[in-house]
C-alpha cells in the first residue's frame, strides 16, 4: 500500500487511495491528478502549511506519503533552511518528486525515503522536530501502530502535523442530484476499502501518547473565473471516480458522469458554467504528552 495525500475521492491510491500496484497507466494518470490537486488548491495548501509553520519552526521534516511532492515542496518553501525526507512506497512517485524538487531549486535539502509504512517505520527516520501526514493516515492498516511510531520519530519537542479530509472535494452545485448520489457510493465503497476514514482522531492521537496542541478545520471554494487547470482537474477527478464506482452506481448516473467529463457535448463541463471546486479539511498538531 502506498500512503499519499490527497483525496480519498478518487478511489484510489495515494493521496486517493493508494495501490500503485495496479499499472503504468494508473500511476500515471494519479500522478497527474495529484500534480493538478497541487496546482490549482495551491493557496489552500499554503494556507494549512503557513498555519503549521505559524506554530513554531523545524529544521528536520518528514513528509509521509509524498506522492508527487506538492507537501515537500511547500513545507520547503516556508520553513527556510530546513531538509525534507519524502517518504513514499512508489519509486516512480518519488522521482517525478526528484524532478520537481529540481524545478524548484531544493534538490539539496530533500532526500527521497521509499518506504511502506504498513510494514514497519525505517530505523533511520529518527530524531523529527516535523512529520506531516497529509490524508495518508486514514490509508494505514494500522493507524495506532503507526502513531505510535510517529511519536517514537520525534525529536524533543518535535510535533506531528496530520491532516484528513472532511469531505471529498466537488464540483457540481451545493445538492446536485447526481454528484450526491456519487457521494454516498463513495461513502459505501469507502467503508469496505478505507476504515479509518473519519477515525475519531482525537481519541487515537491521545491513545499513542499524543497531545494535541492545535486543531483547525480549512475550507475552500473556488468560482469562475477559473485557470485552465481548474476543469482538467474536475474532469480527472470525475473520471477517476466514474471507474472507480462503475459498478456501484446506476447505469443513467455513470453516462451522466461520462457526459461531463467528455471534451464536447452539451452536458461537458466545458460548456457548464456552474463549475465549483469546493473541499475541506481538518489538521491536528499534536506532540508527545
Amino acid at each position: 500500500m502506498t500512503h499519499g495525500h490527497h483525496h480519498g475521492q478518487h478511489g484510489h491510491g495515494h493521496q486517493h487511495g493508494h495501490g500503485h500496484q495496479h499499472g503504468h497507466e494508473h500511476n500515471e494518470g494519479l500522478a497527474e491528478l495529484l500534480e493538478l490537486d497541487a496546482e490549482v488548491l495551491h493557496d489552500y495548501h499554503a494556507g494549512i502549511v503557513a498555519w503549521v509553520r505559524g506554530q513554531g519552526p523545524a529544521a528536520r521534516i518528514a513528509d509521509l506519503g509524498a506522492g508527487t511532492g506538492a507537501g515537500t515542496l511547500e513545507l520547503l518553501a516556508q520553513f527556510d533552511g530546513a531538509t525534507v525526507t519524502a517518504v513514499d512506497s512508489d519509486d516512480a512517485m518519488l522521482h517525478r518528486l526528484t524532478a520537481n524538487a529540481a524545478a524548484r531549486g531544493f534538490a539539496g535539502r530533500v532526500r527521497t525515503l521509499r518506504a511502506d509504512l504498513d510494514t514497519g517505520w525505517p530505523a533511520d527516520l529518527t530524531g523529527l522536530e516535523l512529520i506531516w501526514a497529509a490524508n495518508s493516515m486514514h490509508h494505514m492498516a494500522d493507524p495506532p501502530r503507526v502513531l505510535r511510531d510517529i511519536r517514537a520519530a520525534l525529536a524533543p519537542g518535535g510535533r506531528l502535523a496530520m491532516s484528513e479530509l472532511d469531505s471529498f472535494p466537488r464540483f457540481l452545485p451545493p445538492g446536485d442530484g447526481l454528484e450526491e448520489r456519487t457521494h454516498r457510493a463513495m461513502s459505501r465503497r469507502r467503508e469496505q476499502d478505507m476504515p479509518h476514514m473519519g477515525a475519531d482522531w482525537d481519541v487515537l492521537l491521545a491513545e499513542a501518547g499524543l497531545k494535541i496542541r492545535a486543531e483547525r478545520r480549512f475550507e475552500v471554494t473556488l468560482t469562475p473565473p477559473f485557470p485552465p487547470a481548474a476543469l482538467r482537474y474536475a474532469q480527472s477527478s470525475l473520471r477517476r471516480t466514474r471507474d472507480a464506482l462503475a459498478d456501484d452506481l446506476d447505469p443513467a448516473d455513470v453516462e451522466a458522469l461520462t457526459a461531463l467529463v467528455a471534451d464536447d457535448g452539451p452536458e461537458s463541463l466545458h460548456h457548464r458554467g456552474d463549475l465549483t471546486v469546493r473541499a475541506a479539511r481538518t489538521v491536528w498538531l499534536a506532540e508527545p504528552a
